[in-house]
């Protein structure tokens, strides 16, 4: 039975933006197209017309979008591909978008979009994460790997499970960073004051971070070139802030910052071994736009010598 939400509406509005102001989780052009679709009910009367206003008070039913649903509306999100063949699909993932769908969520992820392009990805499984090999956090950017079949998945998982790939991180954190290389070896579980968050715990499971200084900006802030060689969720954020280094603009494990709007943390390189010809491959990511922006405000508060692995970022 597809769950349905219902809310009363507060102050007269047109049904589209009252719609969208409750659940905000999903687009208007999402809601319009429940709306047209006869998915949203108001004192319990089907209304296909978005503009319709609907008066204070009034219950409003929507019926929530299924795997389907969003599928079509992600038809709109657009992916930028680095590579691709027959069996294996890698993109620059841009922040904010988050992976594939989870529990109590609804709205149009990665996995949909790609699944609007590429129908085939939705017959791998009978899961709403078929195509899916690893995960990358709502708002990291960078290098992300999909399968498009259900023999490259297999092959991709193992490879991942096997630690045989090579993930390479930016991150621009709070502080001066000493000592300016170091690695980080502490197990990570669920924070047991926080449920949101994860920690380092004593019975956690293990993970390893190693992380270097590209440039440091002063006592405000440094470019760390980061390499994991595991792959627990929000591991980097966890390993930094655990050291006294906050990811900048982390408002889960640090503060925000007027540097940037999200969490300065973009996955840059990954490499690992085509599915489909057995070759291995790094697939790079270039530096996003809002990373640029804010390396470029720092390097001109502290002058440095832009480190030559990533340039003038002009």
């Amino acid at each position: 039975m597809t769950p349905v939400t219902r809310f009363v509406v507060p102050e007269e509005a047109r049904l589209d933006l009252a719609v969208t102001a409750h659940m905000p989780a999903l687009s208007r052009s999402q809601v319009r197209r429940l709306i047209e679709a006869g998915k949203v009910e108001v004192d319990g009367a089907a209304i296909l017309k978005p503009g319709v206003t609907v008066g204070r008070g009034v219950a409003v039913a929507v019926e929530e979008p299924t795997l389907r649903d969003m599928d079509v509306a992600a038809a709109d999100v657009p992916l930028s591909i680095l590579y691709e063949d027959e069996e294996t699909l890698v993109l620059d993932k841009q922040p904010g978008l988050v992976v594939h769908p989870r529990e109590g969520v609804q709205e149009v992820t990665l996995i949909n979009a790609v699944r609007a392009r590429y129908p085939e990805v939705a017959e791998i499984d009978d899961s709403d994460r078929g195509g899916i090999v690893h995960r990358l956090d709502r708002d990291t950017s960078g290098v992300i790997a999909l399968a498009k079949s259900e023999e490259s998945q297999a092959a991709l998982k193992e490879q991942w499970r096997n630690r045989e790939t090579s993930k390479t991180y930016l991150a621009l954190v709070e502080g001066r960073v000493e000592p300016s290389r170091g690695i980080v070896d502490a197990p990570l579980g669920a924070d047991p004051e926080d449920p949101r968050r994860r920690a380092v715990v004593e019975k956690g499971q293990s993970a390893r971070s190693e992380y270097r200084v590209l440039e440091q900006y002063g006592d405000e802030a440094a470019l760390l070139l980061v390499d994991i060689f595991t792959g627990r969720t929000h591991q980097i954020r966890v390993h930094l802030a655990a050291i006294g280094y906050p990811v900048v603009g982390d408002t889960l494990y640090g503060q925000e910052s007027p540097l940037i709007g999200r969490q300065a943390l973009h996955a840059w390189r990954l490499g690992f071994t085509l599915a489909s010809n057995g070759a291995w491959r790094l697939f790079e990511a270039p530096v996003p736009r809002d990373m640029k922006r804010a390396i470029r405000q720092l390097r001109a508060k502290h002058p440095v010598t832009p480190c030559p692995e990533i340039g003038a970022l002009s």
